[in-house]
């Protein structure tokens, strides 16, 4: 399956039992209600998916039972945060082996790589593959930034490398994007609380978080940005802010867990060293996320936002 780097893709938060084993029950419950949301693509093993506490095996049976859930619709893409070079090529090959239709790539992990360093990680691992990746760039959480230089090799050199995910929090660098590759690299925004501004800045899309919790909300607000019904948008944004802040936090994955609890689309249950939140903290993100709830907009017909009657 090609990749149309566009839309809303959830960056889906991986299911436990009390066993420390994979949900898959809850996971297959969580995908159907993105899918039925009317996303565009599911994005496995990032922050949000615990992806440092998972073994190899997991990540690959989260990618087959991902596959065989969205049968088709939608493309599975699984994120590859690796140590080394060679670690990255091989989650590269079996990736594709277990069925994903593109990778989101981070630099390398743990050493802080320089900048001729990380452009030979990326170019090495694209090369030794034919999946269409997204460079994951979020200096501000892994501590290595992709300038828009390193972007240009890298997009010579590899033509495989089609996508961004935006997360420097540094709106204009949507702009300056655009303005230096035009829509030779798609942008997704990567920052919950910088979407809509994204969106409207031209990114052609969200890798989401809050999504897990709130799917049709959070299409929704892209499908309306991209009708140019940005009122509307804006409204469900206003709504949303406070529950999108819960992304931008240490405890993102505690805090969209718990959010997940509230609308019935999964379990408090985290990896260790991880722990459910508790006593004040815990009661200050419930408190958010029960407004939010209480006070769910109606949304319009957004699936079919840009029909004019």
């Amino acid at each position: 399956m090609s990749i149309q780097w566009k839309g809303v893709m959830p960056a889906v938060t991986t299911k436990f039992t009390d066993q420390d084993t994979l949900d898959l029950a809850m996971f297959e419950v969580n995908i159907q209600a993105q899918l039925a949301a009317g996303v565009h693509g599911i994005i496995l093993g990032g922050t949000l998916g615990e992806a440092s506490t998972l073994t190899d095996e997991e990540k690959s049976t989260l990618v087959k039972e991902a596959v065989r859930i969205v049968d088709g619709r939608v493309p599975v893409i699984i994120n590859i945060a690796e140590q080394t070079t060679k670690g990255a090529i091989a989650a590269a090959k079996k990736a594709k082996e277990d069925g994903a239709a593109g990778l989101m790539m981070l630099p390398p992990m743990r050493y802080k790589a320089d900048a001729r360093e990380t452009v030979e990680f990326f170019t090495q691992t694209a090369n030794a593959t034919d999946l269409p990746i997204m460079v994951y760039n979020n200096p501000v959480d892994y501590g290595i930034e992709v300038t828009l230089d390193m972007f240009e090799t890298l997009l010579r050199n590899c033509p495989n490398i089609q996508a961004v995910k935006e997360s420097t929090r540094d709106i204009s660098n949507i702009t300056r994007i655009k303005n230096r590759f035009g829509d030779r690299l798609a942008i997704l925004s990567g920052v919950d609380t910088l979407a809509l501004e994204s969106l409207v800045l031209g990114a052609d899309g969200w890798v989401a978080g809050l999504v897990c919790a709130f799917p049709a909300e959070t299409v929704a607000i892209y499908e309306l940005v991209k009708a140019n019904r940005i009122d509307e948008a804006v409204a469900i944004y206003r709504w949303f802010l406070p529950l999108l802040e819960l992304d931008i936090n240490a405890k993102l994955v505690q805090n969209i867990k718990l959010a997940e609890v509230a609308t019935g689309l999964g379990t408090e249950t985290v990896r260790a060293p991880r722990l459910p939140l508790i006593g004040a903290e815990r009661e200050e993100v419930l408190a958010i996320i029960t407004e939010g709830v209480a006070n769910r907009p109606t949304l319009p017909d957004y699936k079919n936002a840009s029909v004019t009657v």
